[in-house]
């Protein structure tokens, strides 16, 4: 296992998501606990030791099988994380409540990494609390020199804008940021720009998302030929691990593994230290290049079409979440990015006039893409 150096700590390469667990008959809320414990302990033996948990995950009951599985082993054996869910916005005012309460479902005295969980716009200003109502940060801070919280962080699938508001406020006192990051997502969600600003600002980075839900496993047979010239008979899987592997200020990448294979799999993959050249790395990017220009409609992003919109909305940014929403075949980014729109500013606001299309350079129907996009997440 290969290991990356925190904060003076040794921190596996590798680290065991625990937000796509085994479950049973289908249903997420029914995880297999059993089959959970086998990986755990298999993943220790191998030298695994950074494991990823939350409120939310498999409808409140990954920490519970989380604490099952971790206490039986050693507390200095592992690192656990788990964050507060900003998500939703009624838990605000809640952080005492629910952090003992994540303790106890956890079975341990202290988070070794916590996070503020999805940093968004439907969110940011509850999170920068300017009017002082909730002050999370501030408890989370006390609860850290407390010593129940090690290493204090966030994580984010906001917009750079959104997150660079949240890195202005309070990034002195986050040590590390966890953003979706691959080589189709290093454009197409701008996580070039936020792993630029971490390096600047010398935050820690945890990926989520490395092969993007499964989407970079299921590619092409041309798109994998291409990569097959370069590296013979290496996986698709391999090449999303081994590009994330060379992320500069690199903690560790979570994968969401559902079964004792995938674990081998990505262990094995992490056993080995081999980056990619520069070469291979610029033919990767050039294939998440092409798979986002071949995913929704080619907006460019030139605004030609703001001017001439009555509504006064934001098409280039509509679009992007068209684009967004395309690519995964649904998700939950885009609608949380529309659903933290004001309803004048949503694709529901668009009258289909008909003059963005005029001037767009593209020729996109953009009235059509916005009832898509409006009937898609709305």
């Amino acid at each position: 296992m290969l290991y990356t150096n925190f904060a003076g700590e040794s921190i596996s390469a590798l680290g065991l998501g625990m937000m796509r667990l085994p479950v049973i008959d289908g249903d997420d809320s029914k995880v297999d606990g059993p089959a959970v414990q086998a990986m755990v302990d298999y993943a220790l033996e191998q030298g695994v030791n950074y494991f990823d948990t939350a409120w939310g995950y498999h409808n409140s009951e990954s920490e519970l099988v989380a604490g099952r599985a971790l206490s039986r082993h050693p507390r200095d054996s592992y690192h656990l994380a788990s964050k507060f869910p900003g998500y939703d916005v009624s838990n605000f005012g809640k952080e005492k409540e629910i952090f003992e309460r994540q303790l106890e479902k956890c079975q341990t005295d202290h988070f070794d990494f916590y996070l503020m969980h999805n940093i968004n716009e439907g969110n940011i200003a509850q999170y920068l609390d300017d009017a002082g109502r909730y002050n999370t940060i501030e408890y989370f801070l006390g609860q850290k020199e407390a010593g129940r919280i090690r290493h204090l962080g966030f994580s984010v699938h906001g917009a750079f804008p959104t997150f660079r508001e949240y890195m202005e406020r309070y990034g002195v006192c986050m040590e590390f940021c966890q953003i979706q990051h691959n080589y189709l997502d290093y454009e197409f969600q701008d996580s070039r720009a936020k792993i630029d600003y971490l390096q600047q600002h010398g935050v820690g980075i945890t990926i989520m998302e490395p092969l993007r839900g499964g989407n970079l496993v299921r590619l092409s047979d041309e798109q994998m030929g291409a990569l097959e010239r370069l590296r013979p008979g290496k996986s698709a899987v391999d090449w999303a691990f081994r590009y994330v592997m060379g992320t500069p200020g690199l903690v560790t990448v979570l994968s969401g593994m559902s079964n004792m294979d995938q674990l081998k799999d990505n262990i094995q993959i992490f056993d080995d230290d081999r980056l990619l050249s520069d070469e291979q790395v610029e033919v990767l990017l050039g294939l998440g290049e092409e798979m986002a220009n071949g995913t929704g409609v080619p907006c460019t992003a030139c605004h030609y079409c703001t001017p001439h919109c009555p509504q006064s909305l934001d098409i280039p940014e509509l679009l992007r979440l068209y684009n967004e929403n395309a690519s995964r075949e649904g998700g939950f980014i885009a609608p949380m990015r529309v659903h933290a729109m004001p309803e004048e500013q949503r694709p529901s606001a668009c009258i289909a006039c008909g003059s963005c299309v005029e001037v767009c350079p593209q020729q996109i129907d953009i009235p059509a893409a916005l009832a898509e996009l409006a009937e898609a997440v709305e």
